[in-house]
């Protein structure tokens, strides 16, 4: 099958094009023909391998035990393990799998749902891990309320696309930050108000938020508390620097360091991938009040240019890559 692989960490000039054999799945594994591959910062780190820590957590630490990199997929059901029972082959599928930037993928069943009948592959290639992050930043840390005043920084990129609308179907008040180029964009999903960061700073309008969803940007974590409510509640889901080993985590480390000793509520997450989190966010995506936003596509050659059109900064929304 035609595959994207690399055999070391670096930039997008390890990845190849070749051919590999198929993957072989487990009794609890599900083989997924791949129509779509949504691209995330994940894919980058894991490409690079930085932080470092991420090669300590067992993806390989001087080269990638996966040569494949991705993970969101949208396809069809090739062929199930013996103890699979949600899913047959032929059934249109999305999830989490290991290697999607190829013909052919595994997947645990775990990790996998049927396909929102009114999402395209592409549109339901690029909801699994960012969708998912942002429900467990607005439903289970950030506990938001219906009246709630939520302000979201990244607003515009492929999770913060997601929290906006997701803070809008919970029945709170969205104040979204971004750049000049995509305020457009955050309006069209739902956003009260916006924020265009290269102008204004959203630490020094006096606004206060009952939570603040900082997804992307470095804030120092004082100027953050200042913009909360008094019990207010902070979710650190984001924000990265050029650091080799903490890689912009040192805020989230010093934010749980310090929420047990003040009235506001500070703190970050680790997000979870499992099919429960994809099957709350169907009825979402079936009624509408979920949109994936997919700025462009790529074939499935082309996968290193999409991997370096997102680090520039250049994506509104989710990129995928199309598997014909």
């Amino acid at each position: 099958m035609l595959a994207i692989t690399q055999k070391n960490y670096g930039s997008t000039d390890v990845l190849e094009l070749g051919d590999i054999d198929r993957p072989t799945i487990g009794d609890d594994e599900v083989l997924v023909r791949v129509r779509a591959a949504g691209v995330d910062r994940g894919v980058w780190h894991m490409m690079a391998g930085l932080p470092y820590p991420i090669r300590l957590a067992g993806y390989g630490v001087r080269a990638p035990k996966n040569p494949v990199p991705g993970m969101d997929v949208a396809g069809v059901v090739e062929a199930i393990g013996r103890n699979v029972t949600r899913f047959r082959p032929g059934d249109e599928v999305f999830g989490v799998a290991r290697g999607t930037f190829a013909e052919y993928t595994r997947a645990p069943e775990a990790k996998l749902a049927l396909k929102p009948a009114n999402l395209t592959f592409e549109q339901a290639a690029v909801v699994p891990i960012s969708a998912m992050t942002a429900l467990q930043g607005v439903r289970d840390h950030g506990r938001i309320q219906p009246g709630d005043k939520v302000l979201i920084t990244g607003a515009s990129g492929g999770v913060g696309s997601y929290a906006v609308q997701l803070v809008k179907a919970f029945g709170a008040e969205v104040t979204a930050v971004c750049s000049t180029t995509k305020l457009d964009l955050v309006r069209s999903l739902g956003a009260d108000h916006v924020v265009d960061y290269t102008q204004d700073d959203f630490t020094a309008s006096g606004h206060r938020y009952d939570v603040i969803l900082d997804i992307a940007g470095n804030t120092p974590l004082s100027r953050l508390r200042r913009t909360l409510t008094p019990n207010g509640t902070l979710v650190i889901m984001g924000g990265e620097t050029d650091g080799k080993w903490l890689g912009g985590s040192d805020r989230q480390l010093r934010a749980m360091l310090l929420s047990p000793f003040v009235s506001q509520r500070l703190g970050t997450f680790v997000n979870t991938e499992k099919h429960e989190l994809l099957l709350d966010l169907t009825p979402l995506l079936e009624s509408g009040q979920v949109t994936p936003v997919v700025d462009r596509q790529y074939p499935l050659e082309e996968a290193p240019k999409a991997i370096r059109y997102l680090i520039e900064g250049h994506a509104r929304g989710k990129l995928v890559i199309t598997v014909p």
